[in-house]
């Protein structure tokens, strides 16, 4: 039998990348993160500091529930179709510190 090339509903991605936000996941940067999770037709599933075990990636009770801190070592892990592209973009959002060094204040 002839191998096939695999498709693209069976693609799977996976990256680590370390949480380098002074804060972590608080609630805005766990939006974010879940937002831009959902975005990907595949499913996406986040691993934190090794534990086994492996939470939604587009939930956001179960992201700000994992109270992710900064030094926290991610496993990014997405099935699918646009997997590879996924993780990327998550692991990233994740270095960019989640987009967080926009100022959140008013201008004088």
């Amino acid at each position: 039998m002839a191998d096939r090339p695999q498709d693209a509903a069976s693609a799977v991605a996976l990256a680590t990348v370390e949480v380098t936000h002074d804060i972590g996941l608080h609630a805005r940067p766990s939006v974010v993160f879940t937002r831009l999770a959902k975005s990907f037709p595949c499913a996406i599933g986040v691993e934190v500091n090794g534990d086994g075990v492996w939470l939604n990636g587009k939930s956001i009770v179960k992201i700000m529930g994992a109270r992710i801190r900064k030094g926290f070592v991610l496993s990014i892990r997405a099935e699918g179709a646009a997997a590879a592209e996924a993780v990327a973009a998550l692991r990233t959002l994740v270095e960019r510190n989640f987009d967080e060094e926009k100022s959140h204040a008013r201008s004088a």
